[in-house]
């Protein structure tokens, strides 16, 4: 029986927009300050872990957070283009309130992209079109590396639609799940994959999740 490959999901650190919880896709935005610390502190925690090889995205955002991890085992980082962030499009670099407020046809279209995973923004991308491509991607790596250990850097999107993959749940149920910037998601991937940890930020201690640290749930 061959061994379940490992793979340690990793959403990059933050940056400025991420903040404000702006839509930035393909929008090619650098780490904060902080989000530079965070991917040191994520660097120093899988360091504990036997790492086989390390993915990112190619957008900066998830490259830097990359290669601290990288060259804390001494190996470099692969880009793959299949773990970018969907594209929002014409909405790219806009909160929610402003899409809202932009048009009512903009307006009808964000009520109906948050119901439908297969619509998608105005010149953009489908849940279901990033969940496609991701999960095609990660079934190459896998078949690369049997039974191995994987660091995949990439964005909230493309993780919430792998993880859906991996319970077999529906992409509806994207917004029922929250990931902080510079999380780490684990599943044993297999014929019957294993979800072992979702958004974990244990690494700069659990009472700096951005998850609590807001107002209203």
């Amino acid at each position: 029986m061959v061994a379940a490959t490992r793979l340690l999901f990793v959403r990059h650190g933050e940056t400025l927009a991420n903040r404000e919880f702006r839509y930035i896709g393909v929008r090619d935005d650098a780490l904060s300050e902080h989000g530079s610390t965070q991917a040191l502190q994520l660097a120093q925690t899988l360091a504990a872990v036997q790492v086989h090889a390390i993915y990112s995205s190619p957008l900066q955002r998830a490259y830097q957070t990359a290669v601290p991890i990288a060259n804390q085992h001494k190996l470099s980082v692969q880009v793959v283009d299949e773990l970018c962030e969907g594209n929002f499009g014409a909405w790219e670099g806009l909160s929610r309130a402003e899409v809202l407020a932009r048009s009512p046809q903009d307006e009808q279209q964000l009520l109906a992209w948050e119901r439908d995973p297969a619509l998608a923004p105005p010149q953009g991308e489908s849940f279901v079109m990033v969940q496609e491509r991701v999960c095609a991607a990660v079934t190459q790596l896998v078949q690369r590396h049997p039974g191995q250990t994987l660091v995949l850097v990439s964005h909230v999107g493309p993780i919430k639609a792998f993880l859906c993959q991996a319970l077999d749940a529906p992409l509806t149920s994207l917004s029922r799940i929250f990931l902080d910037p510079a999380t780490i998601s684990v599943i044993d991937w297999k014929s019957s994959p294993i979800v072992r940890l979702v958004n974990s930020h244990a690494h700069p201690g659990w009472e700096q999740a951005r998850w609590l640290q807001l107002t209203t749930i």
